[in-house]
């Protein structure tokens, strides 16, 4: 073999390596849960719940899924209409999402409910303090908050909600009293 051909090989060896490495560290399912988070007490904000100011903290009691989300997001478009399923389901258990916008545009934001038909509760934070709180840095991001106010697990990237191992997942945080 060549010097050229030998090199050649090496390199797209090692190319393929760091290319995989990339993938399996970007992947959803590898980044799911921060344990570090886990049982921390989910930091409280106002928000407006059903056109009245309210606090996160009012939600005490209820399973929150805490989902950060923008319109210029695809994965954001793409779990929007799981997202709304889930809700059915949780708010017959005692839980609900919370949706936080950090949309800039209101048109935009008062667009993507109206075009997915957006269900559960959400609100607009340009300032985008609320997801700088919480540390978000990728979107969509949800924090599923347990009854007693405390994180229980972080998840970054967009999901399917309605998966039978999502909503295991989902029912035995809702079964917990």
């Amino acid at each position: 073999m060549d010097n050229g051909l030998k090199r050649n090989l090496k390199t797209g060896v090692v190319l393929a390596f760091l290319v995989a490495l990339l993938y399996l560290f970007a992947r959803p399912a590898y980044r799911q849960g921060e344990a570090s988070l886990r049982g921390r007490a989910a930091q409280d904000f106002p928000l407006t719940l059903d056109g009245k100011a309210a606090h996160l903290s009012d939600l005490r009691g209820t399973v929150v899924l805490l989902n950060f989300w923008a319109s210029w997001c695809p994965p954001c478009v793409d779990e929007a209409p799981a997202l709304d399923q889930l809700q059915q389901r949780l708010s017959a258990h005692g839980g609900t999402i919370v949706g936080v916008s950090i949309d800039e545009d209101p048109t935009a934001y008062e667009d993507f409910l109206h075009r997915y038909n957006v269900d559960f509760p959400t609100f607009r934070d340009p300032s985008r303090r609320i997801s700088a709180g919480y540390g978000t840095v990728m979107l969509p991001e949800t924090y599923v908050i347990d009854r007693n106010g405390r994180i229980d697990r972080k998840i970054v990237g967009p999901q399917d909600w309605t998966s039978p191992p999502m909503l295991a997942y989902l029912d035995s945080v809702l079964s917990e009293k």
